[in-house]
């Protein structure tokens, strides 16, 4: 492992330890969220720096997460050598463990000042977005009852990068909640969820071996490669019913281009067994973003 190390930079160590595949799907939500105000009158040039503020939020959230996770899971001994998923950089040694927590601590203080600029546009609501956000990332793998070792992990990526995520936005750019964000909401929240799906798939039984109670341990390799193809397909009937009850003009069904896509990624989890599953991880990543970007555009197609 120090070999490993001698070659790659500090800068290549961190970009591995915030899990860049995971990234992108930090973004659809806003990317929706924006839509939904374009949709709904906001002007372009006045939403585009809290649009900005409120991806740069979603992303630091997203690192201060894989960060907590890489942390806390090393700490409870969760990460071992039999683990098949990308190198985590505290349980390798590649970065101290002291060091990852701090970079888990900078992100959340980083995503936090960038709440405080939010809640200013949008007044207390978003204070209470914030606080819970930043909170819910603690939670997921740290404190006394981490919720991805309580089978809760997809719940909670579905509510905060799905209705939390995409309404706090529309809010803030609009200054109130169209009726049409819960519905809108919902894709981006099944897509992330089913990226957390996938990861935790692939964890199955080195979780299970080591106590971590996830979804997938729940309800078994069967069960879980179900609940990702449902996550994945119920993401494509929401635009058609928007589009249908009038909710929504027809561009809305643009997201359906996509389906060959999602066709691929529900193939593949059927065929691919343990590390194969880290490419999957990152294609349904970017599923989620390029079908929540052609959401966005069209809900807000006519601005």
């Amino acid at each position: 492992m120090e070999n490993v190390q001698k070659k790659i930079s500090p800068l290549q160590l961190w970009v591995l330890a915030v899990r860049p595949k995971t990234l992108p799907a930090s973004g659809g939500p806003v990317a929706v969220g924006c839509g939904l105000a374009l949709a709904c009158g906001a002007g372009g040039t006045r939403v585009l720096l809290p649009t900005l503020a409120c991806f740069f939020c979603s992303v630091l959230l997203q690192i201060g997460v894989n960060l907590a996770n890489d942390y806390f899971d090393f700490k409870r001994g969760i990460d071992g050598e039999q683990r098949q998923g990308p190198v985590r950089v505290t349980q390798s040694g590649l970065i101290p463990p002291e060091k990852v927590r701090l970079g888990m601590v900078f992100s959340l203080i980083l995503a936090g000042l960038i709440f405080l600029y939010l809640a200013v546009l949008g007044g207390w609501p978003v204070v209470l977005v914030g606080a819970a956000s930043l909170l819910a990332a603690l939670a997921y793998s740290g404190g006394p009852w981490p919720l991805a070792s309580h089978g809760l992990g997809e719940v909670f990526a579905f509510l905060f990068y799905g209705p939390v995520g995409v309404c706090a936005t529309a809010y803030i750019l609009l200054g109130s909640l169209p009726l049409l964000a819960l519905p809108a909401s919902l894709p981006p929240g099944f897509l992330i969820a089913a990226v957390m799906v996938v990861n935790n798939l692939r964890d199955i039984d080195t979780d299970r071996a080591a106590g971590k109670i996830s979804l997938a341990v729940r309800l078994g390799r069967c069960r879980t490669i179900q609940l990702y193809k449902s996550l994945v397909w119920l993401s494509y009937v929401v635009p058609p019913v928007l589009a249908v009850t009038g909710l929504a003009g027809p561009f809305v069904v643009l997201p359906l281009f996509t389906a060959l896509l999602a066709r691929r990624v529900c193939v593949v989890i059927e065929c691919e067994p343990g590390d194969s599953l880290n490419d999957l991880l990152g294609d349904t990543a970017r599923l989620s973003l390029l079908y929540s970007i052609m959401l966005a555009f069209g809900l807000g197609y006519n601005f």
